[in-house]
């Protein structure tokens, strides 16, 4: 990661879990997954998504509830 450029993960309420910045994403091999890294990327956490790790939106159509924030 190069100085000043920092990683923000945020976790939404019912929704998928949001990464910003600089990152590597690799298989529990250490091959390389490919994504667009200009982008924020967006990872599932409902379980339903037809494009694991990422988020395809489906959180919104399968009853997935998980609220984070009070």
């Amino acid at each position: 990661m190069a100085d000043g450029e920092e990683v923000q993960i945020t976790v939404f309420d019912n929704g998928p879990i949001e990464v910003a910045g600089p990152i590597k994403l690799v298989d529990e091999n250490g091959h390389p997954i490919p994504f667009d890294s200009s982008e924020s990327v967006f990872f599932c956490r409902c379980g339903q998504s037809g494009d694991k790790p990422f988020c395809d939106g489906t959180h919104d159509t399968c009853g997935f509830v998980h609220k984070v924030t009070k």
